[in-house]
């Protein structure tokens, strides 16, 4: 009989970009996955600047790229990135997935399953961000 890989409880949120909240319209620019069994926290991040200079002409693009880079940085707990980055993973996880009102706002949690969790971050990250 073979060993059957144990399942790991994940769970997942997107990262939208909303440039102009008003209209509601946004595009998915990060991955954040949370599996607490295998003590990982990651984040995937892309941002398509030709796609937001089309629906929303002049978006800074210096200042996302900033503040993805800073979703990174607390993701990975870099003790440059502030106190929030200093908190321990399951809390950075729920502070990174928080709503928020600001042009970069997550979208509904997700839960799953999996056996390994960086290959499901770049699966999900490769089909609902880079599509």
């Amino acid at each position: 009989m073979t060993a059957v890989a144990a399942k790991l409880q994940y769970q997942y949120a997107l990262v939208r970009l909303v440039p102009l909240v008003d209209r509601g319209e946004g595009v998915n620019v990060a991955l954040v996955l949370f599996c607490r069994q295998a003590d990982f926290l990651g984040i995937r991040t892309h941002l398509d600047e030709a796609l937001v200079e089309r629906f929303a002409p002049g978006c800074d693009l210096a200042v996302v790229r900033e503040r993805l880079a800073l979703l990174e940085r607390v993701a990975a707990g870099d003790a440059g990135a502030g106190p929030i980055a200093q908190l321990p993973q399951h809390e950075r996880y729920h502070w990174l997935v928080a709503p928020s009102s600001t042009i970069l706002q997550p979208a509904a949690a997700h839960t799953g399953v999996t056996d390994e969790p960086q290959g499901t971050l770049d699966r999900l990250f490769a089909s609902l961000v880079l599509r």
